[in-house]
C-alpha cells in the first residue's frame, strides 16, 4: 500500500508540475500578444560612434530649404539625463529613393558618462548638405520611442 501512495503522490506533483508550465505559457503568450509590434521604417540605422545613442523621445520637428543647397533640420525632444552633447542627426541608409519621398534620419546626441535619472529638454540642429532635393518631401526623425515626419514647406 506504502507504494501506492507513493506512486499516487509523484503522479499528483507532476500534474500540478506541468499544470503550472501549461499557465505560465499562456501568461508569456498574452504578454508577447500585448506588447506593441516595432515599427518599421524603410532605411537601416548608420553606424553610431562609441558613447552616441539615439535620444529618447522627439516632440517636434521641422525641416526647410537653407542656403547653398542645405536643408536646415531642427528637432526638439528629450534625453534621460542632463549632460548629453554633439547632438546631431544621422540619415538612413536606404536602399533606394523612397517612395513617398520620406526620408529617415536618427537623431543622437553623446551619452554623459554618468549622471542623476532626470528627463531632460534637448535642441537638435543640423544642416544636410547635397540632400536628394529632386525626391525628398519630408523627414522621419526616429528616436528610441517614437518618430516624426516634418514636411518640406511648398514653394
Amino acid at each position: 500500500m506504502s507504494m501506492r501512495c507513493v506512486i499516487l503522490a509523484v503522479g499528483l506533483f507532476a500534474a500540478l508540475g506541468l499544470s503550472a508550465c501549461d499557465s505560465s505559457k499562456t501568461d508569456d503568450s498574452k504578454a508577447a500578444a500585448a506588447a506593441p509590434a516595432a515599427p518599421k521604417y524603410f532605411g537601416r540605422s548608420a553606424q553610431m560612434y562609441a558613447g552616441q545613442e539615439m535620444i529618447d523621445k522627439v516632440d517636434t520637428a521641422s525641416v526647410k530649404v537653407g542656403k547653398a543647397g542645405t536643408l536646415e533640420m531642427m528637432a526638439s525632444g528629450s534625453v534621460g539625463m542632463p549632460g548629453y552633447t554633439k547632438s546631431g542627426f544621422l540619415q538612413r541608409i536606404n536602399p533606394g529613393a523612397p517612395k513617398d519621398g520620406i526620408y529617415e534620419v536618427d537623431v543622437v546626441a553623446d551619452k554623459p558618462a554618468s549622471g542623476t535619472a532626470a528627463p531632460t529638454p534637448i535642441e537638435v540642429k543640423g544642416a544636410w548638405s547635397g540632400y536628394p532635393a529632386d525626391h525628398l518631401k519630408g523627414v522621419k526623425f526616429i528616436t528610441k520611442t517614437n518618430s516624426v515626419v516634418a514636411m518640406l514647406p511648398a514653394g
